[in-house]
């Protein structure tokens, strides 16, 4: 009986922990419309994203930086991703950053030319 309740409670701890999984090192959170998914980052707790707005510019910013080597920025629509510009996001797109590949949608982002 014993066995069982501790199988239970860590199945839902398991359930619970869906945005950071320090066993497999993935981490997850939602950054304005964007599911944002972050791999390799074995962190026991993760800063939530910031947002500010330019009061001047009225350009909303989002930043987040769960790892030491992860720093997702996503400026108006543009993500920057370790200070490496990919483009505008549309609505709802989903980004993966994975040992340092940038995904969008699960496929390849373009780095944008330096400007």
């Amino acid at each position: 009986m014993r066995a069982a309740v501790c199988a239970c409670l860590l199945c839902l701890s398991c359930v619970a922990c869906r945005s950071n999984n320090i066993l497999l090192g993935r981490v997850e959170a939602m950054i304005g419309d964007h599911k944002v998914v972050v791999t390799d980052c074995y962190r026991t707790s993760v800063p939530a994203p910031e947002r500010s707005t330019d009061r001047e510019t009225g350009v909303t910013t989002h930043h987040f930086v769960p790892c030491r080597d992860a720093e997702i920025t996503i400026r108006d629509t543009v993500l920057i991703v370790n200070g490496k510009e990919y483009g505008p996001l549309r609505v709802a797109d989903s980004v993966t950053v994975d040992h340092g590949k940038v995904l969008i949608n699960d496929r390849d982002a373009p780095r944008v030319a330096s400007r």
